[in-house]
């Protein structure tokens, strides 16, 4: 995913961002692939994470729902012989592509990923004029769609809780009054309604249209959603003793990764004294190293990507897996939206 800070995202309409993997050592510790093993990338991307675990001997299986990123691995399977699987596919469905004697270790590097970002026509970045689209999968309905048909109190809900967009009703609303004269086809057209709603002030360390970028992005591609989906099915395909690593870049997805491990971990919490005891059930996850990771001051220096980024790592116990309670992480309602074909 793109870099984020305090929740927000840096990069996620901005310039290029090298494709360096962040946290590259932390997630390694986290996973201790071996040789022999049988690891999942959920996030192949541009590989970075793959070819590190790949030099420790193990195999890797790697998802993808962008055929571009799958289409760009190809040398790299080249490269290491019958030991790299590349399978064109969302990483909520990893599961169904575990060995049946389970996975060693599963990483998840959430969002869109520089190469996504640095192409202009895939309608990410408000840095490079291209088409309003932002499909990872590159299809479904595209953001384009979602500018121009969602009502405005639909578009003020999703600014609102997935960009966390102050001005999320005043964004709409001027949305909604040029649609009506021109609808909205690219990303420097979008950014720069947005500019003359919320001018850029000297002290913004962020362009006026981040945030609500940052909120298409994740409504299009159903991020949240793919998130907590994709921990359940971890949880359902690691062996006992398998390793699960998330690294996030915002607050909305560490959110959802904390609550998840905090609950599998048997730390979840929340129940009323004035209730009967709940039976506990036993914990599917035990903590690897600290709670939570942060990127170094160097490499924060080094690579701007990894300022905001946060790992987070269980290791699988032997109980059975739980079942997928969406409720745990308390996702937002959203507006359903269906591609116009345009």
């Amino acid at each position: 995913m793109t870099a984020h800070s305090g929740g927000m995202d840096h990069d996620a309409g901005g310039g290029p961002v090298r494709h360096i993997p962040v946290l590259l050592n932390e997630v390694l510790s986290a996973l201790q692939p071996e040789r022999g093993q049988v690891v999942l990338d959920g996030t192949f991307g541009a590989g970075g994470y793959t070819r590190a675990i790949l030099d420790k001997g193990a195999k890797v299986i790697a998802l993808d729902r962008d055929p571009n990123a799958i289409a760009g691995g190809q040398d790299l399977a080249a490269a290491y012989p019958g030991r790299l699987e590349l399978i064109e596919a969302r990483f909520s469905g990893l599961a169904d592509h575990a060995p049946d004697g389970g996975l060693d270790a599963v990483v998840l590097d959430i969002g869109v990923s520089s190469m996504q970002i640095d192409e202009a026509e895939r309608g990410f970045s408000f840095q490079k004029d291209g088409p309003l689209d932002m499909r990872m999968s590159e299809s479904g309905a595209s953001a384009a769609d979602v500018v121009n048909t969602l009502k405005v109190s639909d578009l003020t809900r999703v600014f609102g809780l997935l960009g966390e967009e102050k001005q999320a009703g005043r964004i709409a609303r001027a949305i909604d009054a040029r649609r009506k004269e021109e609808r909205f086809s690219s990303t420097r057209d979008l950014a720069a309604l947005i500019e003359a709603v919320k001018p850029r002030r000297a002290r913004d360390k962020i362009h006026p249209a981040t945030r609500v970028f940052q909120a298409l992005r994740i409504f299009v591609n159903e991020e949240l959603a793919e998130l907590a989906a994709a921990l359940f099915a971890a949880e359902c395909a690691l062996k006992p003793g398998g390793r699960l690593a998330v690294v996030t870049f915002h607050s909305l997805e560490d959110r959802i990764v904390k609550r998840f491990f905090q609950d599998r971990f048997g730390k979840g919490g929340g129940a009323s004294r004035h209730l009967p005891a709940a039976v506990a059930e036993p914990a599917t996850f035990e903590p690897v190293g600290k709670p939570v990771v942060a990127a170094s001051e160097e490499e924060a220096a080094r690579n701007p990507r990894a300022r905001s980024a946060k790992l987070r790592a269980g290791r699988r116990t032997a109980a059975a897996a739980r079942s997928a309670d969406y409720s745990l992480f308390g996702l937002p309602d959203l507006p359903a939206v269906t591609s116009t074909g345009d």
